[in-house]
């Protein structure tokens, strides 16, 4: 014998299936809106994991230092012009900085507490030769805190020893992509390479690291799999020699050149890693003035505070996500008063049959139960389908797009409780209608 539950249940299921296209388009509007609050979650949780790959490849604990180009000095200088007095600008002409070098960085180290490790890196463009294979790919000097920072991985070999940077050796540590191109069926260990005119035993493979187009773009970042590493002493040695020049040989030359001055950077760039993040904003400013000092404030570098970037765009993001979420929960709401229109009119057209079942022994609460149960059935059948809907929106959307979408289970959850949320909250109305109603009215509409 059924129970009340699902004689009620079995009877809703019924009234359904017999108004098929109005249940239909009753239920658009939460098919619609499961699916907006589907795809809208999904792609704001790929941009969350976008900005954790983000952090992961520029570290939070970090400070990046790198050299200004001449355009952006010239900029500062030109400022720097408007606002100073006659006597300071005279004062100032003479003024040369050494670039940035090692010595800063041993400076910073020694200086600013909290420091854990410094990573300089010095870039060249190189051809790559082996056997006829022929590559074009950066030379980069590094030390052996860069592949801790930048958490890399030995697939194959080791990084390089103490011994390798004091005697300024010949060696070299490949990326993924070089040992693909250049030994595509060897083992890469022991063997040599020519890079520019010299000769580079390798000692090591990095482990490929993933880095997306846009990444590569947006942060302003290598593609770390096609890069050959070198120790330091080995780049400046034998291959750029970055020597710095003594005070004396500025200022010939600033005078040869009627007073502008040459930028000499020994680095391309330095990073800088602490070891608790909540240290790396009360050191920004020390490291600038200690740059300034060792720079006779010549303003020719620039400070980067990856944590600082990617956390007004983990907050901008976070806006608009929640923005979109709200105009996607806008459509559920309209499909639930699309529901509760719907049941109104379908009270009013049942008057009659609601008047029989209470006439013979239906209650009250039967009667709520079989039009509630109507609803809740209209908007889990939509919440579904809106389930589907928001897991093929977000995939085409990920397919045509540059943007990543990931559904999680949360999400989905999260949207079918508020399918069946709106279809008890919105029929309830019309089910209370239909229960209140006296038995003797009903059996008298017409």
């Amino acid at each position: 014998m059924l129970t009340g539950f699902t004689y009620n249940f079995k009877i809703a299921s019924e009234a359904i299936l017999q108004n098929k296209i109005r249940s239909v388009l009753t239920s658009l509007g939460i098919i619609f809106g499961v699916a907006s609050v589907i795809s809208m979650l999904a792609i704001g949780s790929g941009a969350e994991q976008e900005i954790l790959e983000k952090m992961k490849l520029l570290g939070t604990n970090n400070i990046i230092v790198k050299p200004l180009d001449t355009k952006k000095m010239e900029e500062l200088a030109k400022q720097d012009e408007a606002e100073e007095s006659p006597t300071e600008k005279k004062s100032d002409s003479k003024k040369y900085s050494p670039g940035l070098t090692l010595s800063d960085m041993h400076s910073i180290k020694k200086i600013v507490p909290g420091v854990g490790l410094t990573a300089p890196e010095i870039i060249i463009e190189v051809n790559a030769m082996r056997e006829g294979l022929k590559r074009d790919v950066n030379l980069v000097g590094v030390n052996s805190d860069y592949f801790s920072i930048n958490n890399f991985t030995i697939e194959t070999g080791s990084f390089f020893s103490e011994r390798n940077y004091l005697t300024s050796e010949n060696v070299c540590i490949i990326g993924s992509s070089i040992n693909k191109r250049l030994f595509p069926m060897d083992n890469p260990l022991g063997k040599t390479i020519k890079c520019g005119q010299q000769w580079l035993t390798v000692i090591g493979v990095i482990t490929e690291k993933k880095i997306t187009n846009d990444n590569i773009k947006n942060l302003g970042i290598r593609d770390f799999n096609m890069d050959v590493y070198i120790p330091v002493p080995t780049m400046l040695m034998r291959f750029n020699n970055r020597t710095l020049v003594t005070k004396a040989d500025l200022q010939r030359r600033s005078d040869n050149d009627g007073g502008s001055e040459p930028n000499f950077n020994q680095l391309d760039k330095l990073t800088i890693a602490f070891d608790k993040s909540e240290d790396v904003q009360p050191s920004v400013e020390i490291i600038r003035r200690i740059l300034e000092r060792r720079h006779n404030y010549v303003i020719d570098f620039e400070i980067i505070v990856p944590e600082l970037l990617l956390e007004q765009e983990q907050s901008t993001k976070r806006i608009f996500n929640i923005v979109l979420g709200a105009i996607a929960s806008i459509s559920l709401i309209v499909g639930g008063i699309g529901i509760m229109n719907i049941m109104l009119a379908s009270v009013l057209e049942r008057t009659k049959e609601i008047g029989i079942r209470k006439a013979v022994g239906a209650k009250r609460h039967d009667i709520l139960l079989q039009f509630l149960s109507e609803a809740v059935a209209i908007s889990v059948s939509g919440g579904i389908i809106g389930i589907i809907l928001g897991f093929a929106t977000g995939f085409v959307i990920e397919s045509l797009t540059d943007i990543k979408t990931i559904v999680s289970p949360f999400s989905v959850i999260l949207s079918f409780a508020v399918s069946i949320s709106v279809g008890l909250i919105f029929g309830i109305t019309p089910a209370r209608r239909a229960s209140m109603q006296d038995t003797i009215e009903l059996l008298r509409y017409e």
